[in-house]
């Protein structure tokens, strides 16, 4: 499977962007899918997560209430809403993919997801 992410680019802080990530070509993961991000220095971390088959998303606490995870199950897309966007979002966002979700915390871990996106790059200016 090959995931690929798109939409980043360079907004003043306030603004909005809309990621978007697909499947290119195998069998699409049905489980979950989730936004991670590295800003330079730091560790990739987690941003949002949706079950794919209920549609429920996760939001990491720094993003909750500015960012909305959404999927369309026809086009195998997902998407990350991104509003009120802060200088400390700067990151370069990677979509992942799972079909195997374990526990009800499992959507926050690197370790669930076994696809991956090659990255899109946000710049928020303040």
């Amino acid at each position: 499977v090959q995931l690929q992410a798109s939409g980043g680019g360079l907004v003043q802080a306030g603004g909005a962007l809309r990621l978007s990530c697909g499947a290119s070509e195998g069998s699409f993961p049905s489980a979950a899918m989730g936004w991670f991000r590295q800003a330079p220095g730091k560790e990739r971390e987690f941003v949002a997560a949706i079950n794919w088959s209920s549609g429920s998303p996760y939001y990491a606490d720094s993003v909750k209430g500015r960012f909305t995870i959404s999927r369309d199950n026809a086009k195998n897309t997902m998407y990350l809403q991104m509003n009120s966007l802060k200088p400390d979002d700067t990151a370069v966002y990677y979509c992942a993919a799972t079909s195997f979700i374990r526990y009800s915390d499992s959507y926050y871990y690197t370790s669930t997801y076994a696809y991956w996106g090659q990255g899109t790059l946000v710049t928020v200016s303040s």
